[in-house]
């Protein structure tokens, strides 16, 4: 017995010494129509690269409206009603936020972002008409859940979580790494960001907030920097995914309440919250409301524990502004 015991000791004594070498591991590369980042300190062997893309995988089978074949494409066709756990978290969260900004963050928006043609449908020919009939299959109440099953009012109510899905998956793989007993990592995908620890070295995670600019440029011109800690990051802009007609220009960034393009004085939106999820939702939520909207929502609901920082148009000129509880910058 005392032999067993002494080997087992002399085990976990080299155990131990093998997790105090560290390294810098870095994975990357497509996923959600976007890119990823990910960054962490773990051993030598601790390459998770086939267990990340395991998850984009089966995230992607229930959230994507892209696939024709994933959860969220079946139940819009009504051919289920089932759900699975992704689904439901993000549902609940979309319904959370919907609720407390009044349906301007709306998960029920899919019909009007086919319309307007940032959908998985064809862009149809948009007329007041067509809005207005639009109008009436859009609003958060017409679903809810019962159990493991999605229960919509009219057949015709579908789904979009687009505008709250990455920030899901970010905290999905940093939950991963966390279980693996990484405590030190940066995961981005498409801009959402959360990151927690230090590099290796014992610096800070440093992220970049884009100057908003609608010409495409080689590399990202960056307004400010910060170093969020332990905290997550999301920003929502209508300077990317947009279209010009007619002269006019159509962003992708619909507000609910009218049906169309929402239009204020917003370039963008930073948002840091305790985790990816709502960050990515108030982001959208705050380019629908505008600037103004934005600062007295958040005035009246300090609990939400949100930062954020605004990059406006005032009269032609790129303006800023930041919540008093934002992360310094470094201009």
């Amino acid at each position: 017995m005392k032999l067993k015991l002494f080997v087992g000791t002399v085990a976990l004594l080299f155990a131990g010494c093998a997790e105090e070498v560290k390294n810098t591991i870095n994975l990357s590369g497509p996923a959600q129509g976007t890119t990823y980042n990910i960054t962490y300190v773990a051993g030598a062997y601790a390459n998770y690269r086939l267990a990340i893309d395991s998850i984009f995988r089966s995230i992607d089978q229930s959230l994507s409206t892209y696939q024709p074949g994933s959860l969220i494409s079946r139940i819009n066709r009504n051919e289920t009603n089932e759900v699975d756990t992704h689904f439901t978290a993000v549902f609940n969260k979309a319904k959370e936020v919907s609720e407390i900004t009044n349906g301007l963050f709306d998960p029920t928006v899919a019909p009007l972002v086919n319309a307007w043609g940032f959908g998985f449908k064809k862009k149809e020919k948009v007329t007041p008409a067509l809005i207005d009939s639009l109008k009436k299959i859009i609003g958060y109440r017409l679903v809810w859940m019962e159990g493991n099953k999605l229960v919509k009012r009219y057949p015709e109510v579908m789904l979009d979580f687009n505008a709250i899905a990455p920030g899901y998956t970010v905290d999905i793989l940093a939950a991963f790494l966390e279980s693996k007993g990484i405590q030190h990592y940066l995961v981005e995908l498409g801009g959402e960001v959360r990151s927690k620890g230090k590099k290796l070295d014992g610096s800070a995670w440093t992220l970049g907030i884009e100057q908003p600019e609608e010409a495409p440029s080689e590399g990202a011109r960056l307004n400010s920097t910060i170093q969020p800690g332990d905290h997550a990051l999301a920003t929502s802009g209508n300077y990317k995914n947009f279209y010009l007609e007619g002269g006019k220009k159509y962003s992708h960034i619909l507000d609910p309440s009218t049906g169309y393009p929402a239009k204020n004085s917003l370039l963008s939106a930073t948002v840091i919250a305790t985790d990816c999820i709502t960050a990515d939702a108030y982001a959208t939520a705050f380019m629908i409301m505008g600037l103004e909207k934005a600062q007295q929502f958040m005035a009246a609901h300090p609990t939400l524990q949100l930062s954020a920082f605004f990059i406006y148009d005032q009269q032609g000129t790129t303006k800023t502004w930041m919540s008093k509880n934002f992360p310094a910058l470094d201009n």
